[in-house]
């Protein structure tokens, strides 16, 4: 009996033995080298910003220049043009208006002379219309109403001078029309400034200004005009420029 107690310890310790974990040898990685950074990609220069246009811009043609008997050159332009179409306050479909702006240059050379060279520059704008209502009757109603009476004799059965009876009667009329009158286009000249220089360089600036005209049917046109004149005691010269004809 001493002998089976002491053996049953031993079997569990048997048992114990293969039951237990098999350790794994594992080779030694190394230290960890960390990754290099990715190389930041190389910048790319922005392009410069393109500066739009103004809104209604308009190339302006060259400059108009000329020489006077005098021997003087004259020569007059402009740059910076724009021509933007505004909705009228009047609503009317007849109106037009126009925010206009540019700055017109006159230049003057010649022999040398005691004083500087004097003048005018006047700056303004042309509007072309196709029909102009401005100058005519416009739109008018045209109309006529009237009323006829009438009286009508009963006749007799019987051969008699007297009628039996008188039938009145009322007949009216009623007619209308509407007339329209329009006339051909004309060009309204609407001057914005008028500058007396004394000097080579003079120069006008207009920005924001508002024109508008009435009574225009159809299409209209509009462009600028410069005039430079070079004046003295005993002449005038006189230089036009006319820019882009826009059509609206």
């Amino acid at each position: 009996m001493r002998l089976s107690f002491l053996a049953l310890p031993a079997g569990w310790l048997l048992l114990g033995a293969l039951w237990s974990p098999v350790a794994t040898a594992q080779p030694d990685a190394g230290p960890v080298t960390p990754a290099e950074p990715v190389a930041a990609a190389a910048a790319v220069p922005a392009a410069p910003p393109v500066d739009a246009p103004p809104e209604g811009a308009v190339v302006s043609p060259p400059p108009a220049t000329t020489t006077s008997p005098d021997g003087w050159t004259l020569t007059v332009g402009a740059k910076d043009e724009t021509q933007k179409i505004i909705a009228p306050l009047t609503t009317a479909i007849s109106s037009r208006e126009y925010e206009v702006g540019g700055v017109f240059n006159g230049s003057l050379s010649g022999p040398e002379e005691a004083t500087p060279p004097r003048g005018v520059l006047e700056v303004g704008y042309q509007i072309g219309c196709g029909i102009d209502m401005s100058t005519s009757n416009g739109v008018s109603l045209t109309g006529t109403a009237g009323i006829n009476p009438s009286l009508g004799i009963l006749g007799t059965d019987v051969i008699s001078p007297f009628p039996e009876g008188v039938l009145p009667g009322v007949a009216g009329n009623l007619g209308g029309g509407i007339t329209i009158g329009l006339k051909p286009g004309i060009i309204n000249m609407v001057k914005v400034t008028e500058k007396q220089y004394t000097g080579a360089e003079p120069w006008v600036m207009v920005h924001g200004f508002r024109i508008k005209i009435d009574g225009c049917v159809g299409e209209s046109f509009i462009r600028s005009y410069a005039v430079l004149t070079r004046s003295t005691d005993l002449s005038d010269a006189v230089l036009a420029y006319y820019g882009e004809t826009k059509k609206v």
